[in-house]
């Protein structure tokens, strides 16, 4: 339907509605003119403010009821974008996405769908702009984008994943890892943020073969942290500084009998003095993180040589020190094994006297087996906490009885 002046015979004006305030929710708004200034109704205005929930269209009213040059102004002031199509539904005009603002006039009124123009009317604000936009590291506060790092704290082995970055994780448990997605896959710029506050080392292991810092792995130890950066083929850590400062601290550590769990802080002093009357055999838990230790024994085991054992809790290897005794350690988070297997450069090797119970130079499965010396000018050999033999400048002495399968030639018997 058309309507013409009776006096020019020229298309009719609508009476104009110059602002509307129109919200869509999941449905479809079919729009129409504004006729003989009827303004009920969903009537198009010359200038639209519209926010969409879903998915949602504004169908205009027929172009064929006005003149070319039929203009509006659309602005989307919601969080979604929406389409315009022309009168119902047949073709899409344009699609508007948050904080947009279009403008759109006929061209051509033949039909009812019509032809239509677009000019980009610019862009506007909208109070979930920020949102829509913030991505991962992102925040809106308001209208702004601002940085966000999320701290996550973990516990147990965790594999880290596109989604994760620019987040930060703290690591809060003992010896642990944390695989990294291949470098491909998670691309140039991906970053994160890694903290040990736990109380073992922390082992960063990429997949894929992708290396770090130009490893296949690498350690932190509790109290380290690091940005880790992936440049699409390998990462690289940036800000895991080492300390070039060595100072020895010593642990006096008073014990008596069972099982006592070190504290990261107690186990940070490479030097051990371990003190105290034993009653019976103690165990030492130590920390799962990559140490050194030097550890002396100076308790009092008594008649029954009681002895200490150091361990890291971990399925791996311990170590038995008895009483009077020195050991270097060094632990791999797992194992504890003895740094003294060879002395380099040295002209002679000097042990302690040792006793029966705990000889000097002994065996890891059976430390009461081994050399000592009981007396001055005496070398003795101990089995199993007993002495056997005993070698003086005067002569031999075996305790207990012996099997001599060749005979005994020379002396007085």
């Amino acid at each position: 339907m058309t309507y013409t002046s009776p006096f020019t015979g020229n298309v009719i004006q609508p009476t104009d509605v110059s602002y509307r305030d129109i919200s869509i929710a999941n449905t479809t708004l079919q729009l129409a003119w504004p006729v003989n200034g009827n303004a009920a109704g969903d009537v198009a205005a010359r200038i639209m403010d519209v926010s969409t929930t879903g998915v949602s269209e504004l169908w205009m009213p027929p172009a064929n009821q006005v003149s070319v040059g039929q203009d509006a102004l659309i602005r989307n002031t919601g969080g979604e974008d929406f389409t315009v199509m022309d009168f119902a539904g047949i073709n899409t005009i344009l699609t508007i996405l948050p904080g947009e603002a279009q403008y759109i006039y006929i061209t051509d009124n033949s039909t009812a769908e019509g032809v239509w123009g677009i000019i980009a009317f610019g862009v506007g604000t909208s109070s979930v702009d920020a949102a829509t936009l913030a991505g991962y590291g992102l925040k809106a506060i308001n209208s702004s984008l601002n940085v966000a790092y999320g701290v996550n704290i973990f516990s147990s082995n965790y594999t880290a994943l596109a989604s994760d970055r620019a987040a930060t994780y703290v690591w809060t448990s003992g010896a642990g890892t944390l695989t990294l997605t291949t470098a491909a896959t998670l691309g140039n710029d991906w970053f994160m943020i890694l903290r040990n506050g736990g109380t073992g080392s922390l082992a960063v292991t990429p997949n894929g073969g992708s290396l770090i810092n130009g490893a296949a792995s690498i350690s932190l130890q509790p109290s380290d942290s690091c940005l880790i950066c992936c440049s699409g083929t390998a990462f690289y850590t940036v800000g895991l500084g080492r300390s070039t400062q060595f100072n020895f601290t010593q642990l006096t550590y008073p014990v008596t009998t069972g099982s006592y769990t070190l504290t990261s802080s107690e186990a940070s002093n490479v030097i051990q003095k371990y003190t105290g009357t034993l009653t019976g055999n103690v165990t030492i838990i130590l920390p799962q993180t990559v140490q050194i230790y030097y550890i002396t024994n100076q308790t009092n085991g008594g008649a029954s040589a009681y002895q200490i054992t150091f361990t890291t809790g971990a399925s791996g290897g311990v170590a038995t020190v008895p009483a009077s005794q020195q050991v270097i350690l060094l632990c791999d988070s797992v194992n504890l094994l003895n740094a003294s297997t060879i002395t380099a450069g040295a002209a002679n090797v000097s042990l302690v006297n040792g006793t029966a119970g705990a000889p000097s130079l002994n065996f890891a499965s059976e430390t009461s087996t081994g050399i000592y010396r009981p007396g001055s000018g005496e070398f003795g050999i101990s089995i199993t906490a007993t002495k056997r033999f005993g070698l003086t400048a005067t002569g031999l002495t075996i305790t207990g009885t012996g099997t001599f399968t060749s005979g005994v030639s020379g002396g007085t018997y």
